[in-house]
C-alpha cells in the first residue's frame, strides 16, 4: 500500500463523519416531511448562502448541551469543512437539501486533499477511525432509513415530473351546487300596485369554473378561466311575468350559459417595479377582482355572500366584462392608489365600439390602511355608455329604474363616488360597509338633457370561527341603488318609480366541512322591492355547496 493511499485511508473518516453528521442532523425533519407536488420539491432545492467559520462558538444557535456539539466542534475546529449561515447560525434542525449535501462533501474533500498535500494527514487519529466505526454501527438503522427515504423521494419526483400538468401552470377549480326558492305573494311592480302573482318553483342548479394560473418569473400571473353554469336570474322575464320582477333578489353567483363552456376571463398581472403592480385584462375585466373591495369576507361569488348586492359596493361593477388595464401604486403600503381604464366592447371595431369609442370606465381609488385592523377607501369612477340596449349603470344591481333611468338606447355619462371601509375588532369579529352616490346624464334619446341622482349603502357583520374553526356567521343590511332625485324623476311615467325605500337583509352561515368543501345556507329578505311599498316582501332561501380543487 503506497503512502498516498494510506494517507487517504486515514483521512477518509473526516469525509464520512462530516457526511454522516450533516445528513443525520436533517434526518428527523426530512423523515416527517410530506412532499406533495413538484413545486415543493423545487423549493426544497433552494439554499441560502453559507460562510466558513473557525470556531463552533461563532454559531449563535449551537449550545454545549446540544447532542451533536462535540461532533460539530471537531468538524469545525479540527478540519474546517463545515459552514454556517451569514447570520451566524447553523440551523441544525433544518432539513438538508441535496445541494447542501454536495457542498459540504466537496468542502471536506478539498480539506482531505489539502491535508494529503501538506503531509498533515496525521491529524486523523486511530481514535477517529474507532469513533467512525462505532457511529456507523450505532446508527446503521437510521442510515438505512435515510437511504430509503432519498430513494423514495427520487422515485416520487420522477413520477410527478412525468405526470404533472405543466411546469409553469396550475389548475384551480370551483364547482357550485345551489338549491334555491323564492317566497312571496306578488311579483314586484316598478310603480303602483302589483298585478301579477309570484309563481316560482324550487331550483337546483350549478356553476363550474376552471382557472389556469401560469407564472413565468415567479412574480407574474397569467389567468385563463373557463366558465359554465345554468343558474337563472331570480328576476325572471318581465314580458312573460316570471320570476320576482326585481334585480334585488338576484344571487351573487347567477349566470346561465346552458352549461356551455366558454373562456370568460383572460388577464396577465406583473410587477412593473417593486412598488407598481400592473394587470392587463384581455376579456372579463372586473374591478372588484383587480383592487381592494373592502368586503373580503363576503366578496367571493362562490364562498362569499349569497346575494348579488351583498358582495361589495356597486361602484366596482363599472366597466365590467371588457378589456383594460389596472395599475396599483404601493400595493403593500399603508397608503396605495389604484387607477384603471376598462372598455366593455374593446374587441369590436364597429362604430361606437372599440377600445376608446365604446362603453368605457375610468376608475381611481385611494386606500388607507393605518393599522392592520382598519382599512378605508375613497373611490371614483367616470363611465360612458353608448346608445345600446345593454346600457346598465350598476350591471343589474338595485332597482330597474336606478340601472336604466333614461331607458334603453340612450347615450349616458355618469360620475360615481364611493367610500368603503372594514374594521377588524378582533380576529373573530369584523364589520365592513360602503356608501355610494352616482349622478348620471342622458346625452341622447327621448330624455336627452335629463339627469338622475342615485344613492346606496350597506353594512356587513362577520363572526368568524362561529360554531367551529373556519365557519363564518354573516349578516348584511343595506339599501340597494335608488334614484333619489334629478330631472328624470319629473318625467311623465317616472313619477311613481323609486318613491319609497327598499331594504336588503341577508343572513348566512358559511359552514366549513373541509378545506375543499363549504356549505352555505342563507336567507335573503327584500322589504319594499323596487323601492315600492305597495310590493309584498320577497324571500329568497338558498343552500349553496362550494367545492374547490
Amino acid at each position: 500500500m503506497t503512502k498516498r493511499f494510506w494517507n487517504l485511508f486515514k483521512v477518509s473518516p473526516v469525509v464520512l463523519a462530516a457526511t454522516f453528521f450533516v445528513a443525520n442532523s436533517a434526518l428527523a425533519a426530512e423523515i416527517n416531511e410530506q412532499v406533495t407536488n413538484v413545486g415543493q420539491l423545487s423549493e426544497a432545492q433552494e439554499s441560502n448562502d453559507m460562510s466558513q467559520v473557525t470556531s463552533v462558538s461563532q454559531f449563535s444557535d449551537v449550545q454545549p448541551t446540544d447532542w451533536a456539539f462535540q461532533a460539530l466542534q471537531s468538524l469545525v475546529e479540527r478540519y474546517g469543512c463545515i459552514a454556517g449561515y451569514p447570520n451566524s447560525t447553523y440551523r441544525g434542525n433544518r432539513a438538508l437539501t441535496r445541494y447542501e449535501f454536495a457542498a459540504g462533501l466537496n468542502a471536506c474533500l478539498d480539506r482531505v486533499n489539502e491535508l494529503i498535500a501538506t503531509a498533515t494527514a496525521d491529524l486523523v487519529s486511530k481514535q477517529d477511525l474507532a469513533t467512525l466505526q462505532r457511529l456507523q454501527e450505532e446508527y446503521s438503522a437510521e442510515l438505512a432509513t435515510l437511504r430509503g427515504r432519498v430513494d423514495g423521494l427520487e422515485a416520487r419526483t420522477s413520477e410527478l415530473e412525468a405526470n404533472q400538468f405543466s411546469t409553469t401552470t396550475k389548475l384551480v377549480g370551483e364547482a357550485i351546487f345551489a338549491v334555491s326558492d323564492v317566497f312571496g305573494d306578488t311579483r314586484a311592480a316598478r310603480g303602483g300596485d302589483p298585478t301579477q302573482d309570484l309563481n316560482y318553483n324550487t331550483t337546483f342548479s350549478d356553476r363550474v369554473r376552471l382557472n389556469l394560473y401560469s407564472s413565468f418569473t415567479g412574480k407574474d400571473q397569467l389567468q385563463i378561466r373557463l366558465n359554465a353554469g345554468n343558474i337563472v336570474s331570480n328576476r325572471g322575464n318581465d314580458a312573460l311575468g316570471t320570476g320576482t320582477g326585481t334585480n334585488m333578489s338576484r344571487l351573487g353567483f347567477d349566470g346561465d350559459t346552458g352549461n356551455s363552456v366558454s373562456i370568460d376571463k383572460i388577464n396577465y398581472a406583473f410587477n412593473l417595479t417593486d412598488a407598481v403592480r400592473v394587470k392587463v385584462d384581455a376579456t372579463g375585466a372586473e374591478l372588484y377582482e383587480n383592487v381592494n373591495n373592502f368586503n373580503s369576507d363576503f366578496a367571493s361569488s362562490g364562498r362569499g355572500a349569497l346575494s348579488r348586492y351583498g358582495r361589495f359596493s356597486p361602484i366596482y361593477r363599472q366597466g365590467q366584462g371588457g378589456a383594460g388595464v389596472t395599475v396599483t401604486f404601493n400595493p403593500k403600503g399603508a397608503i396605495s392608489f389604484s387607477g384603471a381604464y376598462l372598455a366593455r366592447t374593446a374587441n369590436d371595431p364597429s362604430l361606437n365600439n372599440g377600445l376608446f369609442d365604446g362603453d368605457s370606465a375610468i376608475f381611481g381609488q385611494l386606500s388607507f390602511q393605518p393599522t392592520k385592523a382598519f382599512n378605508i377607501g375613497l373611490t371614483y369612477a367616470r363611465t360612458y355608455q353608448t346608445d345600446s340596449a345593454a346600457n346598465n349603470l350598476f350591471q343589474g344591481t338595485g332597482s330597474i329604474f336606478a340601472n336604466t333611468p333614461f331607458g334603453a338606447n340612450t347615450r349616458t355619462e355618469s360620475n360615481n363616488y364611493g367610500v368603503e371601509a372594514t374594521f377588524q375588532f378582533t380576529p373573530k369579529l369584523a364589520i365592513s360597509g360602503w356608501g355610494g352616490y352616482t349622478t348620471a346624464d342622458a346625452l341622447t334619446g327621448a330624455n336627452a338633457g335629463a339627469d338622475a341622482d342615485v344613492w346606496y349603502w350597506a353594512g356587513a357583520l362577520a363572526l368568524k370561527d362561529f360554531g367551529g374553526e373556519g365557519n363564518v356567521l354573516g349578516v348584511i343590511f343595506g339599501q340597494p341603488p335608488k334614484v333619489t332625485g334629478g330631472s328624470i324623476k319629473n318625467v311623465a311615467g317616472n313619477t311613481a318609480f323609486d318613491d319609497n325605500t327598499s331594504y336588503h337583509l341577508e343572513g348566512l352561515y358559511k359552514y366549513k366541512i373541509s378545506d375543499n368543501i363549504q356549505v352555505t345556507p342563507g336567507l335573503l329578505v327584500i322589504f319594499n322591492p323596487e323601492h315600492n311599498d305597495a310590493n309584498d316582501t320577497e324571500y329568497v332561501g338558498t343552500l349553496r355547496t362550494t367545492f374547490t380543487f
